[in-house]
């Protein structure tokens, strides 16, 4: 179990190797051979393709890859690839029922492990500190940009916003 944890770190994704190898050793017993290699082909296609999408998806969340453009593109080409790849199993002759069975094996083992997992502990003092309801400090705070609110009022924003846009165009 160690060395599948330091492999696998993501709880996902040991769910998602267990469901899988589960599918495949029970295919084994009561499939055929080509059954039970599209579907272990299916399952090795989905975990690498969740695999990227965790990765890609930490790499944006950390800032390593600028804007979401750059995130959509990466997003593209695998979901590309991941065609790609599918397209030549099934010209290979893979099951495509078997393919796709093994590709979605990552939705029940996600929601296995979101249901299992205990939400956060939120500590005593964590909730002392929330303000009541009528509170003159909630009046600072702009629940639709979940920050606190500018100094000018929001029509000032709107009016300097129309004269900017009127100055680019030009006297009417």
């Amino acid at each position: 179990m160690i060395a599948t944890s330091k492999i696998l770190s993501d709880p996902f994704e040991r769910a998602n190797v267990t469901l899988s190898a589960g599918a495949i050793a029970t295919s084994f017993a009561i499939a055929s051979s080509a059954f039970t290699a599209s579907l272990a082909i299916g399952a090795v296609l989905e975990l690498a393709n969740f695999r990227a999408l965790r990765r890609a998806k930490q790499r944006l969340f950390t800032g390593e890859i600028q804007g979401g453009w750059a995130w959509s593109a990466l997003f593209g080409v695998r979901f590309a690839l991941l065609g790609f790849a599918m397209y030549i199993a099934l010209r290979s002759g893979a099951d495509p029922i078997a393919l796709v069975l093994g590709l979605s094996l990552i939705v029940p083992a996600t929601l296995w492990v979101a249901w299992r997992s205990p939400p956060p502990v939120i500590p005593a003092s964590a909730l002392l500190a929330v303000p009541p309801p009528d509170d003159p400090s909630w009046d600072a705070w702009n629940p639709w940009l979940a920050s606190e609110r500018s100094a000018k009022p929001f029509d000032d924003d709107v009016a300097t916003a129309v004269d900017v846009v009127a100055d680019r165009e030009g006297p009417a």
